[in-house]
């Protein structure tokens, strides 16, 4: 019998679930191993060589350590359920002009549920990842804090994670830098996962052109998003677009226009198809609505506290207050910041703790743009 019970480690082949599998192995848990195939290399089209956490090698590498270390080691497939949560919605919030974060979505909806599930079957009272991230509790409430090595943190991706999940939960890494994981394998013999690059692409997505991934996704979508326009905050014409869908706010390279100077996409409105451009103090924003929301260390907040909250996975935070209406934060900035993409995650930190998450759903434009005035080019 185990020193600790069983856990069910979900392992891509990469460094750190591997490292991570090990740990809890040496630490007197009856470990199970698990890898999920998330999606079909060759369904997506794209050009670039099969890479990442799906790719055949991947597995293979996932079962070899289960092999060596002795553990039991599964493969399920969840491709189909990854699909439909993940990829459909992925396409459906470029339709509807905003930016999506995978990766969030599918740690929430479908790693998790996935794990818990098989655990529940298996009998793993557990579950664990290498995600660089902590858990802790207080007042019966279970909550994400950022891990020690705060180059790596995970905390941001892991917002939609619920209480459930969380006190089954476990993250062997949030002591470790990554440079003593990388060690650590070279230690273990893995000098392979060591020397491995990391990928930071979208996994369905290997070539990094979501453009050409939306196009093979949606029959017929350039020629139902062709003839839209570029103009500026005032309404005024600057041009023609290829379709709303294949622009992101903050984006500067790739418009098609030269302007002598640079132009940035500050705002989209896809009913209009029209991508409104700007300089770059044109992105600044100092609100936004954010809703969809998970609450972690609290289930409310101070609106007299300051706290800081991120709107990307590598951005640095910025003091804010919040306040409630009904089911969304009302997020009030004390300095304006750049580029608040729509359908982005905002994390709203007390410290190092996570309070909660959810979806950026608009920034105040304070703009006059006039989405009734017709354009033409001739």
């Amino acid at each position: 019998m185990s020193k600790h019970g069983k856990i069910l480690v979900a392992m891509s082949g990469g460094i750190d679930s591997t490292v991570a599998a090990a740990m809890l192995h040496e630490q007197g848990y009856q470990v199970i191993g698990l890898t999920m195939k998330t999606w079909d290399y060759a369904s997506s089209g794209g050009s670039k060589k099969e890479t990442g956490c799906c790719s055949l090698d991947s597995l293979q590498d996932a079962r070899r350590v289960a092999v060596d270390m002795g553990f039991h080691h599964f493969i399920l497939d969840i491709r189909e359920e990854f699909g439909d949560a993940v990829i459909d919605n992925f396409v459906e919030e470029y339709i509807a002009g905003r930016t999506p974060n995978p990766c969030v979505l599918c740690n929430t909806h479908i790693k998790w549920n996935a794990l818990l599930k098989r655990a529940d079957g298996l009998d793993c009272e557990f579950i664990a990842t290498g995600h660089y991230a902590r858990i802790n509790s207080l007042n019966n409430r279970y909550y994400i804090s950022k891990a020690k090595d705060l180059v790596k943190d995970q905390s941001y991706v892991l917002w939609g994670l619920e209480q459930q999940a969380l006190q089954r939960s476990r993250f062997p890494l949030a002591e470790y830098l990554k440079s003593e994981v990388r060690q650590l394998a070279k230690d273990m013999g893995y000098d392979n996962l060591a020397k491995k690059a990391e990928s930071y692409e979208i996994c369905f997505v290997p070539d990094n052109d979501y453009r050409g991934f939306l196009k093979r996704r949606v029959e017929g979508l350039e020629e139902k998003v062709e003839g839209g326009f570029f103009v500026d905050k005032n309404s005024n014409l600057l041009g023609q677009h290829n379709g709303y869908p294949f622009y992101t706010v903050g984006q500067r390279k790739g418009l098609g226009i030269a302007f002598g100077k640079p132009m940035f996409v500050t705002d989209i409105y896809p009913d209009s198809n029209i991508v409104v451009l700007g300089e770059e103090e044109d992105l600044q924003r100092s609100n936004m609505i954010v809703s969809k929301l998970n609450w972690l260390k609290f289930t409310q907040v101070d609106p007299t506290t300051e706290y800081v909250t991120k709107i990307r996975y590598k951005d640095i935070g910025h003091i804010s207050t919040i306040s409630v209406d009904e089911d969304q934060l009302n997020i009030q900035f004390l300095s304006s910041v750049k580029g608040i993409a729509p359908g982005q995650s905002a994390v709203v930190y007390d410290g190092d703790d996570l309070v909660c998450g959810g979806i950026i759903r608009n920034s105040i434009l304070n703009s006059k743009l006039n989405l009734e005035k017709q354009f033409s080019i001739h």
